[in-house]
């Protein structure tokens, strides 16, 4: 594959609620581009990005995966573009895995579901945008299932994120009738033949559908006149905006983030795919658009650096991702911020100050990995067997050195006893658990130096599980999940406080009434209780004392 320039390079991140068919999207994406050979089904479990066993299996993403796909921009004269598309997971659990790797991204296709609307993740996902400041385009996807509604799904997005979500396409048909879209730029009709090539034939607009598109058109004329004041005195001068000026005006405006345009598609019967691809390649920002903040200190500390993706500025990457093989080892996701990187030059990891040689640097398509000469300011890429380079490092020129702000990940949520099922086992768990932590920076290991039980904590427990399930099919590694044990304790003062004071209460009541001290002896005794843990999980420092009388009950072991 060659070689683009930053200009020609389009990094897309994918996002959207759990089941809302992103992997199928950039799978369908990624065969109407020509990119491969065979059109991969979730369902069968054949996509480019869902690779690992448990993404098979389970049939949802758990982890970041890159794909690439090359499509002409009609407003670069015809020429190829690069899509880069990072698929990112949906579900809860793995939110964290999103937010850290969309810090790559210049601009995110948010998918939902058009029988659902907005849902919680779609609404987190607009918020990691607005952290990161990238424009954003949603896409309704499966618009050819029962129940599905443009309207309802336009109405529950409006009401969520503002008036400036605004419709750039209109469905040809409903549900399973559900046949192409309107483009309410071009004001043209594209017709998909179903589980085809995705590529539409251009007709004019149906004369059932002329009115609505000619409303929805002017609905978006002028929410693209609003941002810009030449073309809102060309709108009250000539009543509209020709197409020459609306189609570099809708850009411009996604790309101030002034407006957020709604597309769709059914990436299950290729509908709507050659329309998001031109969409794309022709509307989303390159990385030159805007400019990376750097710093003169690691984690946003110390004084700004501007650095521009710009292929004459020092070479700086910044490492967004990490992933485990059990056979090529360590493998590095990195985004080129600013200059030319080159294979076999040697750089400098800024954060750990360790020299690096980039060797053998490479493309991502899922799992395969193809070697190419460089990478210009913006792309993305991949490298295997760097020797102490980490997520969330710096690396470049040792004569420029700058620091990237790493993702800002919350700590765990839940947390798992794991205990190995052999001797063996317990060998292997520690070499094993510090590759997982490589690739998952929302994982942490640790053992309970009281209880002696290695504990795992992460998002959920589905994501515990997903981790457990890594560690027997990669490294062959068996664990068994448990509860954790909870050490109960009191301060040995008060407990000797607690016991002199019962007994001499039990003193008391039976020089005054011999029938009351047998009450007394078997009242309960309280022992004072430091204040709860802070961590978010089950307190551990409360302990109440055993009346006598529950000697040999079995509530009290």
């Amino acid at each position: 594959m060659k070689t683009y320039l930053t200009k020609d390079i389009r990094n897309v991140g994918i996002v959207g609620h759990g089941g809302t068919g992103k992997t199928q999207l950039v799978s369908s994406l990624l065969f109407t581009a020509g990119m491969t050979p065979r059109w991969g089904k979730v369902a069968e479990g054949t996509t480019t990005t869902d690779f690992d066993e448990e993404e098979i299996v389970r049939k949802i993403s758990t982890q970041t995966a890159l794909a690439h796909a090359e499509w002409p921009c009609t407003l670069c004269s015809g020429a190829n573009v690069k899509i880069n598309f990072l698929d990112l997971p949906g579900y809860g659990t793995f939110i964290n895995e999103t937010k850290a790797s969309l810090i790559a991204a210049d601009c995110a296709l948010i998918a939902v579901d058009a029988h659902v609307g907005a849902q919680v993740t779609t609404e987190k996902d607009w918020d990691f945008c607005l952290e990161y400041d990238i424009p954003r385009a949603f896409v309704l996807t499966w618009m050819d299932r029962e129940l599905s509604s443009f309207e309802r799904s336009m109405e529950s997005l409006q009401q969520s994120f503002g008036r400036s979500v605004v419709a750039l396409q209109l469905p040809i048909g409903t549900e399973r009738g559900f046949r192409g879209v309107v483009d309410l730029v071009a004001m043209k009709a594209h017709f998909y033949t179903p589980d085809g090539d995705g590529k539409p034939k251009i007709e004019e607009i149906p004369a059932a559908l002329a009115e609505d598109a000619k409303e929805a058109h002017e609905r978006l004329v002028e929410m693209v006149a609003e941002g810009d004041d030449e073309l809102m005195e060309e709108f009250f001068r000539e009543g509209t905006i020709p197409i020459e000026d609306l189609i570099p005006g809708v850009r411009k405006a996604i790309v101030a983030e002034k407006i957020v345009p709604v597309l769709m598609i059914s990436a299950a019967h290729n509908i709507g795919n050659g329309s998001l691809l031109t969409f794309l390649a022709d509307v989303f920002p390159h990385p030159d658009e805007h400019e990376e903040e750097g710093y003169t200190e690691p984690n946003g500390k110390g004084n700004r650096v501007e650095r521009k993706y710009d292929d004459a500025q020092p070479l700086s990457i910044f490492v967004f991702k990490t992933m485990a093989d059990p056979f090529a080892g360590r493998i590095n996701y990195f985004k080129v911020k600013s200059g030319v990187l080159k294979n076999d030059v040697t750089v400098t990891n800024f954060v750990r100050g360790t020299q690096e040689r980039m060797q053998h640097i490479q493309i991502v398509q899922g799992k395969t990995l193809t070697e190419i000469g460089e990478l210009h300011a913006g792309d993305l890429g991949a490298i295997a067997k760097l020797k102490e380079t980490l997520t969330g490092d710096t690396l470049g020129d040792k004569n420029a050195p700058v620091f990237y702000r790493p993702a800002q990940i919350p700590e765990p949520a839940i947390t798992f006893a794991v205990e190995p099922k052999t001797r063996s086992d317990e060998d292997k768990i520690g070499v094993a658990i510090h590759k997982i932590l490589e690739e998952d920076t929302a994982l942490r290991f640790s053992r309970d130096p009281q209880t002696k039980e290695f504990l795992l904590a992460g998002s959920g427990q589905q994501h515990i599980e997903v981790v457990v399930a890594k560690l027997h099919k990669r490294y062959h590694v068996d664990l068994t999940l448990k509860p954790r044990k909870v050490p109960y304790r009191t301060s040995k003062a008060n407990t000797k406080n607690n016991l002199a004071d019962t007994a001499s209460s039990a003193s008391a009541a039976s020089s005054s009434n011999p029938r009351s001290a047998t009450k007394a002896s078997n009242s309960w005794t309280t022992f004072s209780a430091a204040p709860f843990p802070t961590t978010g999980f089950r307190p551990s420092n409360v302990a109440f004392a055993k009346p006598p009388c529950a000697a040999s009950s079995p509530v009290f072991p």
